[in-house]
């Protein structure tokens, strides 16, 4: 299926063609899934105390108990609000999140025998019923159509959350990237609920505006470029994202900021121009960040050169990387065990260097089941784009779903140097409380989008929205519908009332279809 289809909705995706009632919701499997997914954290935090004190934690129970009710509650709270979602979509992110608060709780042990007492597990424990809890919240919205009404509010809101970093006293720059800001003791990452609202507001905005966007332009070198009014909205976005890297000298936020827009676009219209005219945007500006901005610069002399001797022991120079990869090296094939390795001797290794703690300790063979886990949750979420009805969900659940993507992949292409570090969070394991608490709230759209799709059709007339429809097709729905109302208009006299019955009757039993914003 192309992109135009699957934004548009093609004849293959309509509810006739594509689903059949459905006898299983597939609670009972996400129940199971959910038992293996606690298993593996709290297996996880069991172990490495085994490990290194050769006995299991005193408070393992009461943990143990206290994790079980809080996810058997939102199982049966999914079961209640979203009956019909993807069974997969909450099992693996209760299990990336376990294993995640596992890993931190085992650095947490490393620091506290160095005399550094930091308490990181539970801040993220806090931080992860915070998600939790707005999880279920997010799920008390019966139909996602309903944030096309707050497109514009989603658009300012996003902004906002990208300006206040430099709001004087509230906004704090650390290790040379300006993207915190701190209330009271609390710090907090905005950027992370911008890429939310904007996805929101692009899914919208490239619903209603996809015909401009898709119209040729001229043909050069094989592709159909734009015309350079429709242009417009691709270089607002790019203005926006270099003010990021520029302003905020923040590579990874500008990069998700622009990635996602281009991605969402590309799906709207079906031009892969636009995937060529946004790389050719980007690398200029990622190119001119690289050589001027110092703070961009040492991230790409680090990536460069990490073996040179110079560059591993100049301030903010490779050492890091090159000490994480080391460390998922001596990880070898089946990893050192829970809390038999190193990872401690690696800054931040449980934020951005997360994934080379895990690599480290539970080896190359659970660092690809841990990639298996998030292919699986993006493909989930590409696969309920390609079932739902209306284009807006479409280009959400594509949107949603890329965010998590891309994170995944640049954190990862960082971490083992297939590309420069960015400082982009691993979606549910890093340490972050901001970044945890907007990947659990793109995981309750995702639920709900995924309910949607999977409810069984009843025989309910199908509803067509023409203004999601491209022009052409919306013309020849209109005319079509005029002429079946003429057509009515002029049996009517003929007929009588006689027509309420025999075969009449049983036509009109069945399910019409009503066109909504169809000319009378």
């Amino acid at each position: 299926m192309s992109s135009s289809e699957l934004a548009a909705g093609s004849p293959a995706t309509t509810p006739a063609a594509s689903f059949s009632p459905m006898t299983r919701s597939g609670r009972w499997a996400e129940a199971g899934l959910l038992v293996l997914s606690l298993a593996l954290g709290l297996g996880g935090y069991a172990l490495t105390a085994l490990n290194r004190s050769g006995s299991s934690p005193a408070q393992l129970l009461p943990i143990a108990g206290v994790v079980v009710v809080i996810t058997a509650l939102v199982h049966l709270w999914v079961r209640r609000t979203a009956p019909w979602t993807d069974p997969t979509l909450l099992p693996i992110a209760v299990a990336l999140n376990g294993i995640g608060l596992a890993m931190i709780q085992r650095l947490d042990l490393s620091y506290e025998r160095l005399g550094e007492a930091h308490g990181f597990s539970v801040r993220q424990a806090m931080w992860t019923g915070l998600g939790v809890l707005l999880f279920c919240l997010v799920l008390l919205m019966r139909d996602y159509r309903l944030l096309r009404r707050w497109d514009r509010w989603a658009m300012a809101g996003g902004l906002v959350f990208l300006v206040l970093p430099f709001v004087p006293g509230l906004g704090t720059e650390i290790y040379g990237a300006r993207i915190w800001i701190h209330v009271g003791p609390m710090s907090f990452q905005p950027a992370e609920l911008t890429k939310v609202l904007l996805a929101i507001f692009f899914a919208s905005f490239l619903v209603a505006n996809r015909d401009n966007l898709a119209l040729a332009g001229r043909r050069i070198l094989g592709l159909n470029l734009p015309r350079a009014r429709h242009l417009v909205p691709l270089l607002v976005v790019w203005g926006v994202s270099i003010a990021v890297l520029v302003l905020q000298r923040d590579l990874g936020s500008s990069l998700l900021l622009f990635g996602l827009f281009v991605v969402t676009l590309f799906v709207a219209t079906d031009r892969p121009s636009w995937l060529i005219i946004g790389a050719a945007l980007f690398a200029p500006a990622a190119w001119f960040a690289a050589t001027h901005l110092t703070h961009v610069q040492q991230r790409f002399s680090a990536w460069l050169d990490a073996m040179d001797p110079e560059v591993y022991n100049a301030p903010g120079g490779s050492w890091q990387l090159v000490t994480g990869l080391f460390g998922m090296a001596s990880g070898g094939l089946l990893g050192t065990g829970w809390g038999q390795g190193y990872p401690n001797l690696v800054t931040f290794a449980n934020s951005d260097f997360i994934v080379a703690s895990l690599g480290e300790e539970l080896g190359l063979t659970g660092t690809l089941a841990l990639l298996m886990l998030y292919l699986i949750l993006v493909q989930r979420g590409l696969r309920t784009a390609m079932h739902l009805r209306d284009g807006f969900g479409k280009l959400l659940a594509v949107g949603l779903s890329f965010t998590i993507a891309l994170q995944v992949f640049v954190v990862v292409g960082g971490v083992t140097r297939l590309i420069p570090l960015t400082g982009l969070t691993t979606p549910f394991l890093a340490y972050g409380g901001s970044s945890l608490i907007a990947n659990w709230i793109i995981l309750a759209l995702l639920v709900r989008l995924s309910d949607a799709a999977r409810r069984p059709v009843t025989s309910a007339p199908r509803i067509i929205d023409t203004a999601e429809l491209p022009s052409s097709i919306r013309r020849a729905v209109l005319d079509a519908e005029t002429a079946t109302s003429a057509k009515e208009t002029k049996a009517e006299p003929a007929t009588g009332t006689s027509s309420a019955s025999g075969p009449q009757a049983s036509q009109d039993d069945q399910p019409t279809t009503i066109v909504k914003g169809a000319r009378p």
